[in-house]
């Protein structure tokens, strides 16, 4: 089966090379383009740093003061975040094994009332952590390490797959892949080819933003693994 991939560079290669390995084909158009800010980071002590996305570890550990919160216990969302806080420099590294709910209960079960936690992240968020932490007392201070900024159109090759019918399923990771992969269609007007293939999603937050669309399978958890189950 071709399965269209939408989401950021690298990342986007390491799930073409894992369906490539289960026998499909994978067809690679980033919605998002991941660049740093840039921007300076808070000062003062952390007691950790939280991590909601591969992209947040990338971005801190290119940084220029990231040196000063290495070796800080880091927690990450899921899996992959995990090992890639591993590769990055953390020694101790905490995965979560599930979404944003998850990280803040492990962050809120593991550090004391008063505890502040360095999360670095996108300008656009899922979810926000400080908020599901505010009942336990743990601060969160966010870092606008990265933006990501939508792709202007679909690849040749994408638009000549959709055109064709040739597309057995898409995978989606965020909302904003998803709406970005939505306008790019409806401007090159495939919408309707892209409405019709299997719409494979994260979570049911990233289901939403497709709509009416008649076929729509939600992994029963959100990690790759689980999306990849649904092939």
């Amino acid at each position: 089966m071709l399965v269209l991939v939408t989401r950021p560079e690298s990342a986007a290669h390491q799930t073409a090379a894992r369906l490539e390995a289960m026998g499909h084909a994978a067809l690679v158009d980033p919605m998002l383009r991941i660049v740093p800010t840039g921007a300076a980071l808070p000062q003062g002590r952390f007691d950790a740093v939280a991590f909601t996305s591969v992209n947040g570890v990338k971005a801190l550990a290119a940084h220029r003061d990231f040196a000063r919160l290495s070796a800080l216990p880091a927690f990450a969302v899921g899996p992959r975040t995990a090992r890639e806080a591993l590769e990055a420099g953390f020694a101790a590294v905490t995965d979560c094994d599930g979404d944003a709910a998850a990280l803040a209960g492990r962050l809120a079960a593991d550090l004391p009332a008063g505890a502040r936690v360095l999360h670095p992240a996108g300008e656009e968020r899922a979810a926000d952590l400080g908020a599901l932490l505010e009942g336990p007392g743990v601060c969160v201070t966010l870092a606008v390490v990265y933006a990501a900024l939508p792709a202007n159109g679909l690849s040749a090759a994408a638009r000549a797959a959709l055109g064709g019918g040739t597309i057995g399923a898409a995978l989606h990771f965020s909302p904003r892949t998803v709406k970005t992969l939505l306008a790019c269609a409806n401007a090159a007007k495939l919408d309707g080819a892209l409405r019709g293939m299997r719409h494979l999603c994260l979570s049911a937050q990233v289901a939403a933003v497709l709509g009416a669309c008649p076929s729509v399978e939600i992994a029963d958890a959100p990690n790759e693994d689980a999306l990849l189950a649904l092939l």
